[in-house]
C-alpha cells in the first residue's frame, strides 16, 4: 500500500501473515499460538520488586474511539465494585507475603470519576503492602478541578496524566470527548500550580480530519502550559469498539503516512526545544522529572475488572464483566483466562518494553535473568538485520534504538495491538469467562 493510504489500522504492515508465525515461533521456539485457558494460577512466590495496577471502569460518558474496558457509572455499582476491590487485594496479599511495591499506576475508564472511592481504595493499598513508590492516576480533564487535585496529591498521588487527546474543539467532538480545548489547557495549568512530581499530558495523532496544522497547534499549546512530559499515541480503531462496531477498521479517514512520520517529527522538535528529551516510543520528558508510564516494572499485578497480572510464571487476566467481578469476590481471585508464562516468553515481553523505552541494558537483563552473556548472545541475531538498517545501535552497555527505529516500533506496537490485544480484549468482552483465547 502507497504512503499516502497508509494509516494506524491494520495496514502497516501487510505481510501480517508472514511475519507472525516467524515472530511467534523465535518468542515459544516452537511456533505455536498462545492459548489462554479458564484457570487461576497461583501468584509466584517471593516475588522481590512488583508493580501494582487499579482499573477503575467507570466513566460519565463513553468515548466511541476508546478500547479500553469501561461502562457508565453507577453510584450502587461503584460501591459495589468498591468493596469486591477490597476483596480482591485482601485476597492477593494472602498469597503474596511482602513484596517491594516499585510503583502503583491507576487507569481507566475515567479513574477520578468517584474521588472519595478512589482515595479510600489508595488508602488501602497503602495500608497493605506500605507503598513508597511514585502513585500515578490517569485523569480526564473534567475531573480535575482544585479541590480533586489536592485531594489526590494528600493521597499520596505524585503523577498525573491528563487525558488532552486534542485542543482542538472540532476534532474533540468528532471522536466523542466531553471536554473542550480550554478545559484541557486550564486543566494542566491548575494541576502545575498545586504541584505533582511530574504531570503528563496525553496528545493523539492520526485523528479522522487532523491535519499537520492541527497537529503541530496541539504541541505548542500543551507545551505551553509547562508540563512535564508529553505522550502522543495514535488512534487504534479497535473491532469490537463502538467506532469499529459501527464502522470498521479501515474506512475511517485518516492522515497519510507522509503526514504522520512529518507529526511525529515536528513533536520532536518542538519538545526538544523547550528541554524535553525522548524517553520513550511515544513519550518526551524533562530530565530531571520522574517518567510517567505503565510499563514501570517487570512483574506486575493487576485489581479491577479487566485488569491484568504477570508474575513471571503466569499471565493472566480478570474478567472485564464489572457484574461477574463483584458476584465472584470473595470467593475467589476473579481470574478469566491465564497462561503459562516460560523464561524465553519472559525474555522476550521484557525485551518488547525497553525497545519501547529506546535502549536495552545489559545489565539490567542480567539482573533479572542471572544470563552471563547478556543481551548479545540471547538477542544478537535479532539485533544483527535490525542494526543494519539503522534501527538500532550496539552501545556499550546494551542496544538503543534510533529515531527511525522509533517510527517502525511505533508501527509494530500498532500490528501488536490488533492481532495480540485487539484479539484478547475482544474475546473478554463477549463472554464474562470465555472457553479459550487463542491469540
Amino acid at each position: 500500500m502507497g504512503e499516502e493510504n497508509e494509516s494506524y489500522d491494520g495496514s502497516m504492515l501487510p505481510a501480517r501473515a508472514l511475519w507472525k508465525p516467524i515472530l511467534q515461533k523465535w518468542i515459544t521456539g516452537r511456533g505455536r499460538r498462545f492459548r489462554m485457558r479458564p484457570e487461576t494460577p497461583p501468584i509466584a512466590p517471593g516475588l522481590q520488586h512488583l508493580g501494582l495496577y487499579l482499573h477503575v471502569p467507570f466513566c460519565t460518558s463513553l468515548c466511541p474511539f476508546c478500547p479500553y474496558n469501561r461502562c457508565r457509572y453507577e453510584v450502587d455499582l461503584f460501591a459495589r465494585y468498591r468493596r469486591a476491590v477490597s476483596q480482591e487485594i485482601s485476597l492477593c496479599a494472602s498469597e503474596l507475603g511482602t513484596p517491594t511495591i516499585d510503583s502503583l499506576y491507576v487507569g481507566g475508564g475515567t479513574p477520578t470519576v468517584n474521588r472519595e472511592g478512589l482515595v479510600d481504595i489508595l488508602s488501602e493499598l497503602d495500608e497493605t503492602f506500605g507503598l513508597d513508590c511514585d502513585i500515578c492516576v490517569e485523569l480526564h480533564p473534567s475531573h480535575m478541578a482544585d479541590d480533586d487535585l489536592k485531594a489526590l496529591k494528600h493521597a499520596g498521588v505524585t503523577l498525573l496524566s491528563v487525558g488532552v487527546e486534542s485542543t482542538d474543539d472540532e476534532i474533540l467532538g468528532h471522536i466523542g470527548r466531553s471536554h473542550s480545548g480550554g478545559e484541557a489547557l486550564g486543566a494542566l495549568e491548575r494541576a502545575r500550580r498545586i504541584g505533582f512530581s511530574t504531570i503528563n499530558a496525553d496528545l493523539m495523532f492520526a485523528l479522522p480530519r487532523q491535519r499537520l496544522e492541527h497537529w503541530r497547534r496541539d504541541v505548542d499549546r500543551v507545551l505551553a502550559t509547562g508540563v512535564d512530559q508529553l505522550s502522543t499515541y495514535p488512534m487504534f480503531t479497535f473491532p469490537y469498539s463502538d467506532r469499529g462496531l459501527e464502522r470498521g477498521t479501515r474506512v475511517v479517514e485518516r492522515p497519510s503516512g507522509r503526514t504522520i512520520r512529518a507529526m511525529l517529527a515536528y513533536t520532536d522538535e518542538a519538545c526538544r526545544a523547550r528541554g524535553l528529551e525522548r524517553c520513550a516510543v511515544w513519550s518526551w520528558k524533562r530530565p530531571q522529572h520522574s517518567k510517567f508510564s505503565s510499563i514501570t516494572r517487570h512483574h506486575y499485578l493487576g485489581f479491577g475488572p479487566s485488569a491484568a497480572s504477570m508474575d513471571g510464571a503466569h499471565f493472566w487476566v480478570n474478567t472485564f464483566d464489572v457484574e461477574a467481578y463483584v458476584e465472584t469476590l470473595p470467593e475467589r481471585r476473579p481470574v478469566a483466562l491465564a497462561m503459562p508464562v516460560n523464561r524465553r516468553l519472559e525474555m522476550a515481553y521484557w525485551l518488547y518494553w525497553r525497545v519501547y523505552e529506546l535502549a536495552a541494558e545489559d545489565n539490567d537483563f542480567r539482573r533479572l535473568f542471572g544470563e552471563n552473556d547478556g543481551l548479545r548472545s540471547r538477542f544478537g541475531t535479532l539485533f544483527t538485520p535490525v542494526r543494519a538498517a539503522g534501527l538500532a545501535a550496539r552501545t556499550s552497555t546494551g542496544y538503543a534504538i534510533t529515531t527511525a527505529g522509533a517510527y517502525w516500533i511505533h508501527r509494530l506496537q500498532n500490528e501488536y495491538s490488533l492481532s495480540y490485544i485487539n484479539r484478547l480484549w475482544g474475546t473478554c468482552r463477549r463472554n464474562a469467562w470465555p472457553e479459550e483465547a487463542v491469540l
